[in-house]
């Protein structure tokens, strides 16, 4: 049943949808630009309806960032430090190895591992710490580095890409998350990130990554100082490099947080950005199977509702987050599965825990029993 939208345009849209027509840049627009966010919601609903029913995904994992030292002093950042500042950390491996513990009691599956571009630490480091995890977690799977740390560790190392994601993932490297890629276009990272990797160097390291069987993630960090020309831009390169490689499991829009970062003097996201936002994304990246809303940045309230706007997954249960809360984040930490759960079924959606690779994850004991004998994935 076809709904009466009340921007008549978007007529257009959801029949190339249903014709299985790919949208273009101007639909792209059209759709950043429209009053009518239920008729987008619901256009976007019926993809998300169509790929994954009535099934919301979710996993238990832990966030760990082993420093927060960073030389990159990026302008959207909150979370970076020099070395010389007194709030500056850098835990040492054994303390890494301590905070990946204090979570895994909740049968965690997935450890997720970003941190600074720390100007002492190596790559061995690095490898180090990897295969020290593996060692005492050898069930939790690894998702860790950013494109931008590759980048970094590739010229620090004087590495090529693929070198450097051998060398990681022979220490125990599984996927890699997404974040760094803010926005592609070269204007604005000159302005929010300059010292990062330009778009197309972000682009051609996962390029490298999916070549070598490695899946990522992909982000688009909206609300700063980009415009809806270059939103539409970065999907539309992130769509090509997935219709190149298949490498990308799922689509997270992250909303920019201003406070305690240069660029606070700019408005943060409302819940009606959020949520076109997840829409948007749902059409525009029809090769991408799983799009997100992460709980942590737009709020477990719009992440429950962004369930009926095309997300499919709202991440996990963190433990603990540190990089958006230290740019003002105001959400819990972390959330309990059965909250999670609760969120999902209140939305009217079934909820399903995963792992990194969305395969499903069955409890088969209380979910206060040891991690080691806490769950089975099912392959």
């Amino acid at each position: 049943m076809t709904p009466c939208f009340e921007d008549e345009r978007l007529h257009s849209v959801a029949a190339k949808v249903a014709d299985g027509e790919r949208l273009n840049t101007g639909d792209g627009l059209l759709m950043y630009r429209t009053p009518d966010l239920l008729g987008l919601g619901w256009i976007a609903n019926s993809v998300r309806e169509k790929l994954h029913g009535n099934v919301t995904f979710f996993n238990v994992n832990r966030h760990v960032n082993p420093t927060d030292v960073c030389v990159a002093n990026c302008k959207l950042c909150a979370f970076g430090k020099l070395t010389r500042d007194g709030k500056a950390y850098t835990m040492s491996l054994d303390q890494v190895w301590h905070k990946a513990g204090e979570g895994y009691s909740d049968a965690v599956t997935e450890f997720h591992i970003v941190g600074g571009l720390h100007p002492e630490l190596t790559i061995d480091w690095y490898c180090e710490m990897l295969r020290g995890l593996k060692q005492r977690f050898p069930k939790v799977h690894i998702k860790a580095f950013t494109m931008v740390e590759i980048g970094y560790f590739m010229k620090r190392s004087k590495m090529t890409a693929r070198e450097v994601l051998q060398k990681l993932r022979d220490a125990g490297m599984d996927s890699l998350p997404g974040g760094g890629a803010e926005i592609f276009s070269d204007r604005v990272r000159r302005i929010i990130c300059d010292h990062k990797l330009t778009g197309d160097q972000w682009i051609e390291t996962a390029r490298t990554a999916h070549e070598m069987g490695l899946h990522s993630n992909c982000t688009m960090l909206y609300g700063h100082i980009e415009t809806e020309e270059d939103r539409v831009h970065h999907l539309l390169k992130l769509r090509a490099l997935q219709d190149e490689t298949r490498g990308f499991q799922t689509f997270i829009p992250l909303s920019f947080h201003p406070d305690n970062t240069e660029l606070e003097h700019i408005r943060k996201t409302t819940g009606f950005n959020d949520l076109r936002e997840i829409a948007v994304s749902r059409l525009m990246l029809d090769n991408i199977p799983h799009i997100k809303s992460y709980w942590v940045m737009v709020t477990p309230q719009i992440a429950q509702i962004a369930q009926r706007f095309g997300a499919d997954d709202l991440d996990g249960t963190l433990v603990e987050e540190r990089i958006y809360h230290d740019a003002g984040a105001t959400t819990s930490q972390h959330l309990r599965r059965k909250d999670l759960e609760r969120l999902i079924r209140e939305a009217g959606r079934v909820p399903q825990e995963r792992d990194t690779l969305y395969r499903p994850v069955v409890r088969t004991e209380n979910e206060k029993a040891p991690a080691e004998s806490a769950f089975t994935v099912l392959v």
